[in-house]
């Protein structure tokens, strides 16, 4: 399934390679995240379609308002994401569990489970990275981290 998730993430984004690497990015580690810390099966296949998802409104954003802003991402996934999944034939609870952490994956105030927690620090550490944030390292972790795993890869790799 998440296979053909990530299939039709990269016929929708293309030649954007920039956009389709940070989703296998965020996917490997809250994949690696969630399996370590033992999520159960269908909140794990709800985490690894949201990480490869999770950006997924950025080019429709940038298309409406000249940005891809996270409040605009937010917006604007949901839909492109629903109209993926639906084709795929994944079940309506999934879908709307997906969309929701799509829709608030840039809200850290609604983080409501394990699914949603792991998906924020997968992004994170990837976009210490790609945002050059090595210095805010510390903060992020310190402000956001509260799994075991994402907590020791951020600071191996970063502290």
């Amino acid at each position: 399934m998440v296979q053909n998730v990530i299939e039709n993430m990269i016929d929708y984004f293309g030649d954007d390679v920039k956009r389709i690497n940070h989703a296998i990015k965020v996917y490997g580690f809250a994949s690696s995240i969630g399996k370590l810390e033992g999520i159960e099966e269908e909140k794990l296949l709800i985490l690894e379609i949201a990480a490869v998802l999770h950006d997924i409104g950025i080019k429709v954003s940038e298309e409406k308002y000249g940005c891809s802003n996270g409040k605009y991402q937010e917006l604007e996934g949901p839909p492109v994401a629903e109209e993926i999944l639906t084709k795929l034939g994944v079940s309506q609870n999934i879908i709307e569990r997906v969309c929701f952490l799509i829709a608030n994956h840039h809200t850290y105030n609604k983080i409501d489970d394990i699914d949603f927690q792991i998906l924020v620090e997968a992004d994170f550490l990837v976009n210490i990275f790609e945002d050059k944030l090595h210095e805010k390292a510390s903060l992020i972790k310190e402000k956001y981290f509260k799994t075991k795993i994402g907590t020791a890869y951020i600071e191996r790799m970063y502290l």
